[in-house]
Protein backbone atom coordinates (compact mmCIF):
# COMPACT_ATOMS: atom_id res chain seq x y z
CA UNK A 1 0.00 0.00 0.00
CA UNK A 2 1.78 3.14 -1.21
CA UNK A 3 0.73 6.73 -1.21
CA UNK A 4 2.58 9.80 -2.48
CA UNK A 5 1.72 12.64 -0.11
CA UNK A 6 2.09 15.26 -2.80
CA UNK A 7 0.53 13.59 -5.79
CA UNK A 8 0.11 16.39 -8.37
CA UNK A 9 -2.95 14.68 -9.81
CA UNK A 10 -5.11 15.11 -6.71
CA UNK A 11 -8.36 16.72 -7.75
CA UNK A 12 -8.46 20.47 -7.08
CA UNK A 13 -11.98 20.19 -5.70
CA UNK A 14 -10.82 17.73 -3.03
CA UNK A 15 -8.04 20.12 -2.14
CA UNK A 16 -10.51 22.96 -1.63
CA UNK A 17 -12.88 20.84 0.40
CA UNK A 18 -10.23 19.44 2.73
CA UNK A 19 -10.31 20.83 6.30
CA UNK A 20 -8.38 24.03 6.87
CA UNK A 21 -5.88 22.15 9.06
CA UNK A 22 -5.08 19.87 6.11
CA UNK A 23 -4.91 22.66 3.52
CA UNK A 24 -2.57 24.72 5.69
CA UNK A 25 -0.18 21.86 6.38
CA UNK A 26 3.36 23.16 5.75
CA UNK A 27 5.16 21.82 2.66
CA UNK A 28 8.65 22.76 3.85
CA UNK A 29 10.64 23.39 7.01
CA UNK A 30 10.55 27.11 6.21
CA UNK A 31 6.75 27.05 6.67
CA UNK A 32 6.94 24.91 9.81
CA UNK A 33 6.30 26.62 13.17
CA UNK A 34 7.53 25.29 16.50
CA UNK A 35 9.81 22.42 17.54
CA UNK A 36 12.92 24.56 17.14
CA UNK A 37 14.77 22.13 19.41
CA UNK A 38 14.36 19.54 16.62
CA UNK A 39 14.10 21.41 13.32
CA UNK A 40 15.73 24.72 14.10
CA UNK A 41 18.47 25.61 11.63
CA UNK A 42 21.49 23.44 12.31
CA UNK A 43 19.67 20.88 14.47
CA UNK A 44 20.13 17.18 13.71
CA UNK A 45 16.64 16.53 12.32
CA UNK A 46 16.78 19.72 10.24
CA UNK A 47 20.12 18.69 8.74
CA UNK A 48 18.92 15.15 8.10
CA UNK A 49 15.79 16.31 6.25
CA UNK A 50 17.61 18.94 4.21
CA UNK A 51 20.34 16.47 3.20
CA UNK A 52 17.81 13.66 2.53
CA UNK A 53 19.74 11.45 4.96
CA UNK A 54 16.90 10.24 7.13
CA UNK A 55 17.52 7.17 9.29
CA UNK A 56 14.80 5.27 11.15
CA UNK A 57 13.10 7.56 13.67
CA UNK A 58 10.04 7.85 15.86
CA UNK A 59 8.22 11.16 16.24
CA UNK A 60 6.54 11.32 19.62
CA UNK A 61 4.33 14.08 21.01
CA UNK A 62 0.82 15.36 21.75
CA UNK A 63 -1.81 15.73 19.01
CA UNK A 64 -1.45 18.64 16.59
CA UNK A 65 2.24 19.30 17.19
CA UNK A 66 3.55 18.44 13.72
CA UNK A 67 4.39 14.72 13.64
CA UNK A 68 2.53 13.91 10.42
CA UNK A 69 3.52 17.27 8.95
CA UNK A 70 7.21 16.46 9.39
CA UNK A 71 6.62 13.10 7.71
CA UNK A 72 4.98 14.90 4.77
CA UNK A 73 7.87 17.35 4.54
CA UNK A 74 10.26 14.41 4.40
CA UNK A 75 8.07 12.85 1.70
CA UNK A 76 8.28 16.07 -0.33
CA UNK A 77 12.04 16.38 0.17
CA UNK A 78 13.27 12.84 -0.28
CA UNK A 79 14.33 11.14 -3.49
CA UNK A 80 13.48 7.80 -1.88
CA UNK A 81 10.21 5.98 -2.45
CA UNK A 82 7.79 7.07 0.25
CA UNK A 83 5.12 4.70 1.56
CA UNK A 84 2.53 5.22 4.27
CA UNK A 85 0.37 2.89 6.32
CA UNK A 86 -1.85 3.63 9.29
CA UNK A 87 -1.57 1.26 12.23
CA UNK A 88 -5.31 1.53 12.91
CA UNK A 89 -6.36 0.17 9.52
CA UNK A 90 -3.34 -1.93 8.50
CA UNK A 91 -2.17 -5.40 9.47
CA UNK A 92 0.75 -7.77 8.96
CA UNK A 93 -0.34 -8.43 5.36
CA UNK A 94 0.00 -4.72 4.53
CA UNK A 95 3.39 -4.56 6.25
CA UNK A 96 4.70 -7.52 4.27
CA UNK A 97 3.43 -6.08 0.97
CA UNK A 98 5.30 -2.82 1.60
CA UNK A 99 8.47 -4.67 2.64
CA UNK A 100 8.34 -6.96 -0.44
CA UNK A 101 7.94 -3.95 -2.73
CA UNK A 102 10.74 -2.12 -0.91
CA UNK A 103 13.06 -5.09 -1.34
CA UNK A 104 12.22 -5.18 -5.06
CA UNK A 105 12.84 -1.45 -5.51
CA UNK A 106 16.15 -1.67 -3.69
CA UNK A 107 17.32 -4.65 -5.74
CA UNK A 108 16.12 -3.50 -9.18
CA UNK A 109 16.46 0.27 -9.00
CA UNK A 110 18.77 0.82 -6.00
CA UNK A 111 16.11 3.08 -4.46
CA UNK A 112 15.45 2.91 -0.77
CA UNK A 113 11.96 3.10 0.76
CA UNK A 114 10.92 5.31 3.65
CA UNK A 115 7.93 3.78 5.43
CA UNK A 116 5.79 6.14 7.48
CA UNK A 117 3.53 4.46 10.05
CA UNK A 118 1.02 6.77 11.69
CA UNK A 119 -0.09 5.80 15.20
CA UNK A 120 2.56 3.10 15.38
CA UNK A 121 1.64 2.43 19.01
CA UNK A 122 -1.55 0.79 17.70
CA UNK A 123 0.47 -2.10 16.27
CA UNK A 124 0.64 -5.12 18.57
CA UNK A 125 3.89 -6.92 19.35
CA UNK A 126 3.67 -9.38 16.44
CA UNK A 127 2.97 -6.57 13.97
CA UNK A 128 5.93 -4.59 15.27
CA UNK A 129 8.10 -7.71 15.15
CA UNK A 130 7.20 -8.12 11.47
CA UNK A 131 8.85 -4.76 10.78
CA UNK A 132 12.07 -5.50 12.62
CA UNK A 133 14.02 -7.57 10.04
CA UNK A 134 13.36 -5.05 7.25
CA UNK A 135 14.43 -2.13 9.47
CA UNK A 136 17.48 -4.03 10.70
CA UNK A 137 18.56 -4.98 7.16
CA UNK A 138 17.96 -1.48 5.81
CA UNK A 139 15.21 -2.61 3.44
CA UNK A 140 13.05 0.22 4.79
CA UNK A 141 13.73 3.35 6.77
CA UNK A 142 11.02 3.58 9.43
CA UNK A 143 9.30 6.80 10.47
CA UNK A 144 6.80 6.15 13.23
CA UNK A 145 4.42 8.74 14.67
CA UNK A 146 2.81 8.31 18.07
CA UNK A 147 1.10 10.26 20.83
CA UNK A 148 2.13 7.57 23.32
CA UNK A 149 5.53 7.25 24.97
CA UNK A 150 7.37 4.88 22.58
CA UNK A 151 9.41 3.49 25.46
CA UNK A 152 6.13 2.05 26.76
CA UNK A 153 4.36 1.23 23.50
CA UNK A 154 7.02 0.31 20.93
CA UNK A 155 9.10 -2.87 21.09
CA UNK A 156 12.60 -2.37 22.49
CA UNK A 157 14.35 -3.81 19.39
CA UNK A 158 12.62 -1.22 17.18
CA UNK A 159 13.43 1.56 19.64
CA UNK A 160 17.09 0.54 19.71
CA UNK A 161 17.25 0.81 15.89
CA UNK A 162 15.50 4.17 15.74
CA UNK A 163 16.11 7.65 17.05
CA UNK A 164 13.28 9.07 19.16
CA UNK A 165 12.42 12.74 18.64
CA UNK A 166 10.00 14.23 21.18
CA UNK A 167 7.76 17.05 19.97
CA UNK A 168 6.39 19.51 22.52
CA UNK A 169 3.05 21.26 22.64
CA UNK A 170 3.20 24.34 20.47
CA UNK A 171 3.57 27.65 22.26
CA UNK A 172 0.82 30.26 22.23
CA UNK A 173 3.04 32.38 19.97
CA UNK A 174 3.46 29.50 17.49
CA UNK A 175 -0.31 28.96 17.36
CA UNK A 176 -0.85 32.68 16.78
CA UNK A 177 1.54 32.59 13.80
CA UNK A 178 -0.30 29.57 12.36
CA UNK A 179 -3.69 31.29 12.75
CA UNK A 180 -2.45 34.52 11.19
CA UNK A 181 -0.99 32.63 8.22
CA UNK A 182 -4.30 30.84 7.66
CA UNK A 183 -6.15 34.17 7.71
CA UNK A 184 -3.77 35.69 5.15
CA UNK A 185 -3.30 32.76 2.76
CA UNK A 186 -5.60 33.24 -0.25
CA UNK A 187 -4.78 29.91 -1.89
CA UNK A 188 -4.99 27.39 0.91
CA UNK A 189 -6.36 29.45 3.76
CA UNK A 190 -9.09 32.00 4.47
CA UNK A 191 -7.44 35.02 2.84
CA UNK A 192 -10.04 35.27 0.09
CA UNK A 193 -12.86 35.66 2.62
CA UNK A 194 -13.77 38.94 4.38
CA UNK A 195 -12.78 37.61 7.79
CA UNK A 196 -11.95 39.89 10.69
CA UNK A 197 -10.97 38.47 14.04
CA UNK A 198 -10.32 40.50 17.14
CA UNK A 199 -6.91 40.43 18.79
CA UNK A 200 -8.50 38.97 21.90
CA UNK A 201 -10.13 36.31 19.70
CA UNK A 202 -6.76 35.20 18.32
CA UNK A 203 -5.28 35.20 21.81
CA UNK A 204 -8.18 33.16 23.20
CA UNK A 205 -8.03 30.65 20.34
CA UNK A 206 -4.28 30.28 20.77
CA UNK A 207 -4.72 29.66 24.49
CA UNK A 208 -7.70 27.33 24.36
CA UNK A 209 -6.22 25.12 21.64
CA UNK A 210 -3.72 23.89 24.25
CA UNK A 211 -0.75 23.76 21.87
CA UNK A 212 -2.68 21.80 19.22
CA UNK A 213 -2.47 23.48 15.78
CA UNK A 214 -5.09 21.16 14.28
CA UNK A 215 -7.57 22.05 17.01
CA UNK A 216 -6.91 25.77 16.53
CA UNK A 217 -7.39 25.69 12.76
CA UNK A 218 -10.49 23.49 12.93
CA UNK A 219 -12.09 25.85 15.45
CA UNK A 220 -11.17 28.87 13.34
CA UNK A 221 -12.70 27.31 10.23
CA UNK A 222 -15.88 26.39 12.10
CA UNK A 223 -16.15 29.94 13.42
CA UNK A 224 -15.81 31.40 9.90
CA UNK A 225 -18.21 28.95 8.24
CA UNK A 226 -20.94 29.43 10.85
CA UNK A 227 -20.76 33.22 11.19
CA UNK A 228 -22.86 35.34 8.84
CA UNK A 229 -21.56 38.55 7.33
CA UNK A 230 -22.49 41.78 9.12
CA UNK A 231 -23.99 44.88 7.48
CA UNK A 232 -20.52 45.83 6.21
CA UNK A 233 -20.04 42.43 4.57
CA UNK A 234 -17.48 41.35 7.17
CA UNK A 235 -17.29 37.99 8.93
CA UNK A 236 -16.46 39.26 12.40
CA UNK A 237 -15.05 36.62 14.74
CA UNK A 238 -15.18 37.56 18.41
CA UNK A 239 -13.89 35.92 21.55
CA UNK A 240 -17.39 34.62 22.32
CA UNK A 241 -17.62 32.90 18.91
CA UNK A 242 -14.17 31.35 19.39
CA UNK A 243 -15.10 29.97 22.81
CA UNK A 244 -18.32 28.55 21.40
CA UNK A 245 -16.51 26.82 18.53
CA UNK A 246 -13.64 25.34 20.52
CA UNK A 247 -16.02 24.68 23.45
CA UNK A 248 -13.34 24.09 26.04
CA UNK A 249 -9.66 23.52 26.32
CA UNK A 250 -8.76 19.93 25.55
CA UNK A 251 -7.00 18.25 28.46
CA UNK A 252 -4.24 16.02 27.13
CA UNK A 253 -4.04 13.26 29.70
CA UNK A 254 -3.55 9.59 28.90
CA UNK A 255 -4.42 7.40 31.86
CA UNK A 256 -2.03 4.67 30.74
CA UNK A 257 0.92 6.50 29.23
CA UNK A 258 3.78 8.66 30.42
CA UNK A 259 1.54 11.72 30.75
CA UNK A 260 -0.29 9.85 33.51
CA UNK A 261 2.95 9.09 35.35
CA UNK A 262 4.37 12.57 34.85
CA UNK A 263 1.20 14.21 36.18
CA UNK A 264 0.86 12.02 39.26
CA UNK A 265 4.58 12.57 39.91
CA UNK A 266 4.09 16.36 39.77
CA UNK A 267 1.05 15.99 42.04
CA UNK A 268 2.87 14.01 44.75
CA UNK A 269 5.98 16.19 44.53
CA UNK A 270 3.83 19.30 45.00
CA UNK A 271 2.34 17.80 48.18
CA UNK A 272 5.80 16.78 49.37
CA UNK A 273 7.08 20.26 48.60
CA UNK A 274 4.30 21.90 50.64
CA UNK A 275 2.75 23.67 47.64
CA UNK A 276 -1.06 23.34 47.86
CA UNK A 277 -1.54 25.39 44.68
CA UNK A 278 0.62 23.09 42.59
CA UNK A 279 -1.02 20.01 44.09
CA UNK A 280 -4.53 21.34 43.36
CA UNK A 281 -3.56 22.22 39.78
CA UNK A 282 -2.21 18.75 38.95
CA UNK A 283 -5.18 17.10 40.62
CA UNK A 284 -7.51 19.28 38.54
CA UNK A 285 -5.73 18.09 35.39
CA UNK A 286 -6.24 14.47 36.43
CA UNK A 287 -9.91 14.98 37.24
CA UNK A 288 -10.55 16.86 33.98
CA UNK A 289 -8.67 14.14 32.09
CA UNK A 290 -10.92 11.41 33.46
CA UNK A 291 -8.61 9.85 36.03
CA UNK A 292 -10.19 7.43 38.49
CA UNK A 293 -10.73 9.51 41.68
CA UNK A 294 -9.98 6.44 43.78
CA UNK A 295 -6.52 6.32 42.23
CA UNK A 296 -5.95 9.91 43.36
CA UNK A 297 -7.28 9.11 46.83
CA UNK A 298 -5.02 6.07 47.16
CA UNK A 299 -2.02 8.22 46.37
CA UNK A 300 -3.08 10.62 49.13
CA UNK A 301 -3.21 7.78 51.66
CA UNK A 302 0.33 6.78 50.68
CA UNK A 303 1.61 10.36 50.78
CA UNK A 304 0.10 10.93 54.22
CA UNK A 305 2.49 8.35 55.68
CA UNK A 306 5.38 8.59 53.23
CA UNK A 307 5.84 12.36 53.28
CA UNK A 308 4.05 13.59 56.42
CA UNK A 309 4.06 10.71 58.87
CA UNK A 310 4.21 11.63 62.53
CA UNK A 311 4.90 15.28 61.79
CA UNK A 312 1.10 15.40 61.59
CA UNK A 313 -0.51 12.03 62.46
CA UNK A 314 -3.91 13.51 61.57
CA UNK A 315 -2.88 13.54 57.89
CA UNK A 316 -3.40 9.79 57.50
CA UNK A 317 -6.84 10.01 59.11
CA UNK A 318 -7.86 12.79 56.72
CA UNK A 319 -6.49 10.93 53.68
CA UNK A 320 -8.34 7.73 54.57
CA UNK A 321 -11.52 9.73 55.21
CA UNK A 322 -11.14 11.33 51.76
CA UNK A 323 -10.79 7.89 50.19
CA UNK A 324 -13.98 6.72 51.91
CA UNK A 325 -15.77 9.90 50.83
CA UNK A 326 -14.79 9.23 47.21
CA UNK A 327 -16.16 5.70 47.51
CA UNK A 328 -19.43 6.89 49.03
CA UNK A 329 -20.04 10.06 46.99
CA UNK A 330 -18.13 9.84 43.73
CA UNK A 331 -17.49 12.65 41.27
CA UNK A 332 -18.22 15.44 40.73
CA UNK A 333 -18.96 16.18 44.41
CA UNK A 334 -16.01 14.14 45.70
CA UNK A 335 -13.65 16.65 44.10
CA UNK A 336 -14.40 18.85 47.12
CA UNK A 337 -13.38 16.11 49.57
CA UNK A 338 -10.22 15.46 47.58
CA UNK A 339 -9.43 19.17 47.49
CA UNK A 340 -9.74 19.40 51.28
CA UNK A 341 -7.42 16.44 51.77
CA UNK A 342 -4.90 17.65 49.20
CA UNK A 343 -4.65 21.15 50.61
CA UNK A 344 -4.33 19.77 54.16
CA UNK A 345 -1.59 17.32 53.21
CA UNK A 346 0.32 19.87 51.15
CA UNK A 347 0.15 22.41 54.01
CA UNK A 348 1.09 19.94 56.77
CA UNK A 349 4.60 19.67 58.27
CA UNK A 350 6.64 16.95 56.59
CA UNK A 351 8.61 13.94 57.76
CA UNK A 352 9.68 10.75 56.03
CA UNK A 353 11.16 9.28 59.21
CA UNK A 354 8.61 6.44 59.44
CA UNK A 355 9.08 5.60 55.76
CA UNK A 356 12.86 5.58 56.14
CA UNK A 357 12.63 3.46 59.31
CA UNK A 358 10.68 0.59 57.72
CA UNK A 359 12.93 0.54 54.64
CA UNK A 360 16.06 0.38 56.79
CA UNK A 361 14.59 -2.43 58.87
CA UNK A 362 13.43 -4.36 55.79
CA UNK A 363 16.89 -4.05 54.28
CA UNK A 364 18.45 -5.49 57.42
CA UNK A 365 15.89 -8.30 57.64
CA UNK A 366 16.29 -9.32 54.00
CA UNK A 367 20.05 -8.87 53.51
CA UNK A 368 21.58 -9.70 56.89
CA UNK A 369 21.51 -12.66 59.25
CA UNK A 370 18.29 -12.56 61.26
CA UNK A 371 18.75 -11.99 64.97
CA UNK A 372 17.02 -14.26 67.44
CA UNK A 373 14.17 -12.96 69.58
CA UNK A 374 15.67 -12.18 73.02
CA UNK A 375 14.56 -14.69 75.67
CA UNK A 376 12.78 -12.04 77.75
CA UNK A 377 10.60 -11.05 74.75
CA UNK A 378 9.53 -14.56 73.83
CA UNK A 379 5.95 -15.72 74.42
CA UNK A 380 5.59 -17.44 77.79
CA UNK A 381 1.92 -18.43 77.50
CA UNK A 382 1.95 -21.59 75.42
CA UNK A 383 2.45 -25.02 76.97
CA UNK A 384 6.05 -25.67 77.95
CA UNK A 385 7.16 -22.08 77.21
CA UNK A 386 8.11 -21.31 80.81
CA UNK A 387 10.12 -24.53 81.04
CA UNK A 388 12.14 -23.20 78.10
CA UNK A 389 12.75 -19.97 79.98
CA UNK A 390 10.61 -17.84 77.68
CA UNK A 391 9.73 -14.45 79.10
CA UNK A 392 12.26 -14.71 81.92
CA UNK A 393 13.51 -11.27 82.89
CA UNK A 394 10.81 -9.37 81.03
CA UNK A 395 9.91 -6.05 82.67
CA UNK A 396 6.25 -5.05 82.33
CA UNK A 397 6.40 -1.27 81.56
CA UNK A 398 3.07 -0.52 83.25
CA UNK A 399 4.52 -1.64 86.54
CA UNK A 400 7.02 1.20 86.50
CA UNK A 401 6.78 4.94 87.00
CA UNK A 402 5.79 6.73 83.82
CA UNK A 403 4.88 3.36 82.27
CA UNK A 404 8.47 2.93 81.16
CA UNK A 405 11.55 1.00 82.15
CA UNK A 406 14.74 0.47 80.21
CA UNK A 407 15.21 -2.90 78.53
CA UNK A 408 16.37 -4.20 75.15
CA UNK A 409 13.85 -4.87 72.38
CA UNK A 410 16.20 -5.75 69.53
CA UNK A 411 18.22 -8.92 69.01
CA UNK A 412 21.60 -9.17 70.70
CA UNK A 413 24.32 -7.16 68.92
CA UNK A 414 21.64 -4.92 67.39
CA UNK A 415 20.64 -3.01 70.52
CA UNK A 416 22.39 0.20 69.43
CA UNK A 417 20.79 0.35 65.97
CA UNK A 418 18.35 3.19 65.33
CA UNK A 419 15.73 2.89 62.61
CA UNK A 420 13.28 5.60 63.56
CA UNK A 421 14.88 9.03 63.85
CA UNK A 422 12.17 11.64 64.51
CA UNK A 423 12.56 15.07 62.96
CA UNK A 424 12.02 18.48 64.51
CA UNK A 425 8.90 19.02 62.39
CA UNK A 426 5.38 19.40 63.71
CA UNK A 427 4.13 16.85 66.21
CA UNK A 428 7.18 14.67 65.59
CA UNK A 429 9.25 17.17 67.54
CA UNK A 430 7.26 16.19 70.64
CA UNK A 431 7.84 12.51 69.86
CA UNK A 432 11.57 13.16 69.57
CA UNK A 433 11.64 15.03 72.87
CA UNK A 434 9.76 12.23 74.66
CA UNK A 435 12.01 9.48 73.28
CA UNK A 436 15.13 11.49 74.13
CA UNK A 437 13.86 11.97 77.68
CA UNK A 438 13.09 8.24 78.06
CA UNK A 439 16.40 7.07 76.64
Amino acid sequence: MQQNFFDKNIDDTMKREAPLSVRMRPHSLEEFFGQDHLVGIGKLLYRSIQADKITSLILYGPPGTGKTTLAKIIAHKTKSIFSQINAVTSGIKDIREVIDKARENLGLYNKRTILFIDEIHRFNKSQQDALLPAVEEGIVVLIGATTENPYFEVNSPLISRSRVFQLNKLSVKDIQHIIENALKDKTRGLGSLPVEITTSGIEQLSLLSEGDARSALNALELAVLTTTQDENGKILITTEIIEECIQKKAVYYDKKGDNHYDTISAFIKSIRGSDPDGAIYWMAKMIAGGEDPKFIARRLVISASEDIGNADPQALTIAVAAFKAVEIIGLPEARINLAQAVTYLASAPKSNASYTAIDKALDDVTTKRLGDVPIHLKDSHYKGAKELGNGKGYKYPHSYEGNYTKQDYLPEKMVNIKYYEPTENGYEKKIKERLSKLK
